[in-house]
């Protein structure tokens, strides 16, 4: 009960913050007031995905997130070998502010797209298949 407590409030408060951005950080709507309907909608302005969610489904993104933010320094939280976060009740995304951003879902991985990624992110194949096994055309 404690984990699913803790699990409800750590994405309470992950939408509090974005609500925040919009309104008082980054400013772009500072007159917004939506309800909870509104907000389940996702009724506002932005995205915040996140990795491991259909529209980053690579886990190990979170890796450059932490080394961005110095994360496990700023808040005690760290990620295991295979990048899940600890303690479990921990959320890690970006913010787009866009008006047109929507979220979306990655579809299959072909073996030029793998190819691609590889040399992108300066991983080996074998790497990005371990994360990204599911998506990838068999």
């Amino acid at each position: 009960m404690l984990k699913a407590l803790a699990d409800r409030l750590v994405e309470a408060f992950a939408e509090r913050l974005h609500e925040r951005v919009r309104r008082e950080f980054w400013g772009f709507a500072p007159d917004e007031r939506f309800g909870a309907e509104e907000l389940i909608r996702e009724r506002y302005r932005g995205i915040r995905p996140a990795p491991g969610y259909p529209a980053c489904p690579d886990h190990s993104e979170k890796g450059t997130l932490f080394t961005l933010l110095d994360a496990t320094a700023a808040t005690g939280a760290y990620l295991t070998e295979t990048f899940a976060m600890w303690p479990a009740s921990t959320v890690a995304g970006w913010y787009f502010s866009h008006p047109d951003a929507r979220y979306f879902g990655v579809g299959r991985i072909g073996e030029d797209q793998l190819r691609d990624y590889c040399k992108r992110k300066g991983v080996e194949p074998e790497e990005a298949r371990r994360w990204l096994g599911n998506l990838l055309e068999r």
